[in-house]
């Protein structure tokens, strides 16, 4: 194995996407969290925002319009920023540790508003002040205009990085994830929240 490519939520950031839903709510005039869940769903605003379809902006008058609020801003950004918990330092210096032996990539279906937050807290819990001075490359949905699980994001991550699959590792918590990356080759492995993280992963690693 020659490289190891992490998502962010759950494998390297804790997430709780609940969090956001309700926070999401409490602007709203309309809607519990759950009704604003299922619209944001059932119309992909979520998901096409980070696809890259909709600017910082847009995104934010879409959440305005769908889901009936009047919030400014910075109040739009502290909600739909509410899922993204903390940074375990252990982590970050496994991490580290990682990249003096491997190439080591993030792929992760995310968000510019999401990733100022995430190195927000990526200082505050570790002293790091960005993300991509750990990996060899950040690979992030919203800038690639591609998404997880579809393949065409994995094959634009290996052409881009120059990896041969069954050299390349991926590590993600979410099975659909894994079976996109699998489907082009990718050795992949699950982490699971509290019970497989990737401390337990690399637990041999010095």
């Amino acid at each position: 194995m020659k490289n190891i490519i992490f998502d962010l939520g759950n494998v390297v950031i804790d997430i709780n996407l609940n969090e956001t839903y309700k926070e999401l709510a409490k602007l709203s005039k309309d809607f519990s969290w759950e009704d604003g869940e299922r619209l944001l769903k059932e119309k992909q605003i979520w998901t096409n925002y980070e696809r890259g379809h909709y600017s910082d902006a847009e995104f934010r008058d879409l959440l305005r319009q769908e889901l009936n609020i009047s919030a400014s801003d910075e109040e739009i950004d502290k909600a739909f920023n509410a899922l993204l918990l903390d940074i375990d330092p252990n982590r970050i210096a496994l991490i580290k540790r990682l990249g003096q032996k491997y190439n080591t990539y993030v792929l992760s279906n995310t968000s510019n508003i999401h990733i100022i937050e995430v190195n927000k807290i990526l200082e505050r819990c570790t002293g790091e002040k960005r993300l991509e001075d750990l990996f060899t490359k950040l690979f992030l949905s919203y800038e690639m205009g591609k998404a997880k699980p579809h393949t065409d994001i994995y094959e634009a991550v290996l052409a881009e990085a120059g990896l041969d699959p069954a050299e390349t590792l991926f590590l993600d918590d979410m099975l659909p994830n894994l079976e996109g990356a699998a489907k082009v080759g990718i050795q992949v492995k699950q982490i699971i929240p509290n019970e497989f993280t990737i401390l337990d992963m690399f637990a041999d690693e010095e």
